[in-house]
């Protein structure tokens, strides 16, 4: 028994000697590792790229937002941005309809997703493709049905339309982020309060709406966004108004100024400042 251990004892060391991983072989097993750690790198420079570059044109003294030639370090465009009236009126028409889409897509999403998930078969395959069809619609169209639909009631164009507009596809986003999350929601909880005569009323507010708050207070901002932002739908609907895309896309066409890149440079300060403000509320809470 000795014999035969000394002799397993001796072939393994031979083993290490002499089969050691060569310097290839280590190589092949850190690529995975370093193509990951690479791809990342690219990708977050390819994402933060053009908003650094937006952020020192700001303090450029150039007429034209732009980094070459550099002219000089000057805070004139911040100065100016807070005196550009028109831009402040176009960034509140554009808050306005966020918040009017949010008001009407949430509730209308939350609905749909609460029926997408209590269906079966046809009628949810139905509903499903019914809700989602609008995601695979052009921006364009959307709009320019609105404005003939609604042109016949004698309504042209506005902020009224524009809500509408939007939120006929933005009530999708959040249809299937709150679905997401209601795929899963335990039953037996709703189950379990109805039996012991808890009201359908009463088990929406004390059981369902708590635990969708993450995907509500999650598809809010989505849908904020998408309205904030939105270019295409706005354009034909928006009537005599005008939003902060479309005050943009003028100021491309007229001559486009750093005092935009100013009111860029202060959104993305916010949306920074609110994102870690959140994150350390959050760690806050959990610890």
């Amino acid at each position: 028994m000795s014999n035969v251990q000394s002799i397993s004892g001796q072939a393994a060391s031979y083993n290490q000697r002499f089969y050691q991983p060569t310097w290839l072989q280590r190589l092949s097993d850190r690529l995975p590792r370093i193509g990951f750690a690479l791809y990342m790198l690219l990708f977050f420079t390819y994402l933060m790229l053009p908003l650094g570059i937006l952020a020192a044109a700001t303090f450029n003294s150039s007429s034209f937002p732009t980094i070459t030639p550099w002219l000089g370090t000057t805070l004139q465009w911040v100065d100016a941005m807070f005196k550009d009236t028109q831009m402040w009126t176009a960034l509140g028409k554009s808050l306005l309809i966020a918040a009017g889409v949010i008001a009407i897509s949430l509730p209308v999403g939350t609905a749909a997703a609460l029926i997408l998930t209590s269906l079966h078969g046809r009628s949810r395959n139905f509903l499903y493709a019914l809700m989602v069809s609008p995601l695979l619609t052009p921006g364009v169209v959307i709009g320019i049905a609105t404005l003939l639909f609604w042109r016949k009631t004698g309504i042209s164009g506005g902020l009224f339309l524009t809500i509408l507009a939007q939120s006929s596809f933005i009530i999708s986003f959040v249809m299937l982020m709150i679905a997401a999350r209601l795929q899963r929601f335990d039953r037996t909880m709703e189950d379990a309060a109805l039996s012991l005569g808890a009201s359908r009323a009463y088990v929406f507010r004390r059981i369902l709406l708590p635990y969708l708050r993450p995907s509500l207070l999650a598809a809010s901002c989505i849908a904020f966004l998408q309205s904030f932002e939105n270019y295409n739908t706005t354009l034909f609907v928006r009537g005599t108004e005008t939003p902060l895309t479309i005050f943009i896309a003028a100021k491309v066409r007229a001559g486009l100024t750093p005092a935009v890149n100013a009111l860029g440079l202060t959104m993305m300060i916010l949306t920074i400042g609110g994102a870690i403000g959140w994150e350390i509320a959050r760690r806050r809470k959990r610890s």
